[in-house]
């Protein structure tokens, strides 16, 4: 309890966060309740939430696209494993195989990932063409070989 009067007349009693103002005519209280500040204001959320909304702008966009990039990595990946698979089964049968079934399985250990298309396009004693896409890519991606690099098209 703190106690404040510098005048007897006039006066006020500090009780913790209450005041008492009293006059000298009489002892009539009025209770002063200081009320703390609690919550916060519209403004102040607004403010939040524009910020939210500007960087949610920003990471949609960037996301969208790495998922794409993924989904163009997956098919890639799968092309370059379906490269080894044609070169296992040129050592079997000394020709490359032109059915994608006899390639994938346990055999060959040739597994594609979720919504990649396989294709082998031409097989030969001599070369094979195979391609390549994932059904949310963006791109769709050909190997021709023996000893061919992967590309885009």
């Amino acid at each position: 309890m703190i106690f404040n009067t510098p005048s007897a007349c006039g006066g006020v009693v500090h009780l913790l966060h209450f005041h008492f103002p009293f006059d000298c005519k009489g002892f009539s209280l009025m209770i002063v309740i200081k009320k703390d500040r609690e919550g916060f204001t519209l403004i102040e959320l607004m403010i939040v939430i524009a910020i939210i909304g500007i960087l949610a702008a920003i990471a949609i966009p960037q996301f969208s696209s790495y998922r794409t990039r993924s989904y163009n990595s997956a098919a890639r990946s799968d092309l370059r494993n379906a490269e080894t698979a044609q070169e296992a089964y040129f050592v079997d049968h000394s020709a490359y195989c032109g059915t994608e079934a006899t390639l994938t399985g346990a055999t060959y250990r040739l597994y594609l990932s979720e919504n990649v298309t396989f294709d082998i396009v031409a097989a030969s004693d001599e070369s094979y063409s195979m391609k390549t896409w994932h059904s949310s890519g963006d791109a769709r991606f050909i190997v021709r070989g023996p000893g061919g690099s992967i590309s885009k098209f």
